[in-house]
């Protein structure tokens, strides 16, 4: 556990805070955001504005019960917390259905088809005005 708790400390070094405990405290709506964030990246850094260290680690002590999240480390006014993301569900996929066989003769008309229209895009169609006006 010191191992892991190591390893994610050298990670969270890099974050930037993504949630801020203010002067409401530790509400509803903060802690909505706490769990958002670690649904998000696992692991995240809170910046606390309060002066009182008792308070922090009430803090600390309530978002991790409250998210079944893991402390990682309290480094001053930042709060740095883990919480493995939840697996994704897998999405239900339709059965594979193989492409219909084409003659040759459908094929060969389809690309025709394809290539035969001239483009409309009003870039091209400038261009032609311009062109044909020159007497191209």
């Amino acid at each position: 556990m010191p191992a892991e708790r190591r390893a994610l400390r050298a990670k969270a070094h890099h974050l930037s805070p993504c949630v801020s405990i203010g002067q409401q405290g530790l509400t509803a709506a903060v802690l909505h955001e706490v769990d958002v964030a670690l649904r998000a990246h696992e692991l995240i850094k809170i910046r606390v504005f309060s002066e009182a260290r008792d308070e922090r680690e009430r803090f600390l002590a309530e978002i991790c019960d409250a998210l079944e999240a893991a402390p990682v480390q309290h480094l001053g006014k930042l709060l740095i917390v883990w919480r493995k993301a939840p697996e994704p569900i897998p999405a239900e996929t339709p059965p594979a259905t193989r492409p219909q066989k084409r003659s040759p003769a459908t094929r060969g008309k389809e690309r025709q088809s394809a290539t035969r229209g001239k483009s409309t895009t009003p870039v091209a169609l400038t261009r032609r005005r311009r062109a044909s006006a020159r007497g191209h």
